[in-house]
């Protein structure tokens, strides 16, 4: 086997990430933090071969990175990255052992989800919209707060959904292509209706997607980001506010309502409920609130 070192090592991660992208339907998110991982695994080895590395060189790597200030969630997916990269030249390119096997991620404190409460919900979303593109986006964040979509799921519907959506559902492409039907509410499919009665002003004739830039193709992940901090400002909320937060809040808020635990893991397309039940907490914490402000011997004096 050849010293799997600098241009040799660049072409096995590509391959690796192509691997995942074609034959395991990884996704573009997904495969973007991969790579970023291998680049980093890359940087850090330098000159010495990966074939070479061993278990206290991954410890050294692990500990540059937590000093560079990266979380011990983020190096537990650094770690995860390089483990099935490793795993993955053994099985290609003839690796004798994976030197992350006996590696850990140092803990960090978990930290609960930001979520909006049901007002902050209502300000953001009853907000008029001013324009054609605020229409859209109007549109494209009662829908993301309705069904509790992720930020991808969003961004890649197409049109020929429209006539779900109208209908109160919508099927979406999760994680590890896993598919989904969730319920879309009255005020999420006025607003999709009144984009969609104005999207062919401003969207290309060939252009599937159901969200659209002012220059007629798909809007980006990165745009649907600014445009959901843009409205939140206007709307005069005084925090930041990502596309996650709604996926959260729709969360918090359904189970804060209903107390179904496993319907709230379909909805959002969790694969375990382990995932689901950091909500819990959530719901733990507005009750002692409630709890707090309402019961006689829990009032400050």
């Amino acid at each position: 086997m050849a010293d799997l070192a600098g241009e040799e090592a660049k072409t096995a991660a590509a391959a690796w990430l192509d691997e995942l992208a074609h034959q395991r339907r990884a996704s573009p998110l997904t495969l973007e933090g991969y790579g970023h991982d291998l680049a980093a695994l890359l940087e850090l080895a330098g000159t010495v071969p990966l074939d070479k590395l061993k278990h206290h060189d991954i410890r050294r790597f692990v500990a540059q990175l937590h000093a560079r200030g990266l979380s011990g969630r983020s190096l537990a997916r650094v770690l995860s990255a390089w483990r099935g990269f490793f795993n993955w030249l053994a099985k290609h390119r003839g690796l004798e052992q994976n030197p992350c096997l006996a590696v850990r991620a140092p803990k960090s404190k978990k930290a609960l989800p930001s979520v909006l409460s049901p007002d902050q919900a209502n300000a953001l979303l009853e907000m008029e919209a001013d324009g054609l593109l605020e229409l859209r986006d109007k549109a494209m964040f009662e829908l993301c707060y309705s069904s509790g979509l992720r930020l991808a799921e969003l961004a890649g519907l197409d049109c020929n959904m429209a006539q779900d959506l109208a209908a109160g559902e919508v099927t979406v492409t999760g994680k590890r292509a896993k598919t989904r039907t969730v319920p879309v509410g009255a005020k999420a499919r006025a607003a999709l209706a009144a984009w969609l009665a104005r999207r062919g002003e401003v969207a290309a004739a060939d252009c599937p997607a159901l969200f659209v830039s002012r220059n007629g193709s798909r809007l980006s992940m990165r745009m649907v980001q600014l445009r959901l901090a843009r409205w939140a400002k206007k709307a005069g909320l005084g925090a930041h506010v990502h596309p996650h937060m709604l996926r959260h809040s729709f969360a918090s808020h359904v189970l804060q309502s209903s107390g179904d635990l496993r319907a709230v893991q379909e909805m959002l397309g969790h694969s375990s409920i382990g995932t689901t039940q950091v909500y819990t907490h959530l719901d733990f914490m507005h009750l002692a609130k409630v709890y707090d402000a309402a019961h006689p011997r829990a009032k400050k004096k």
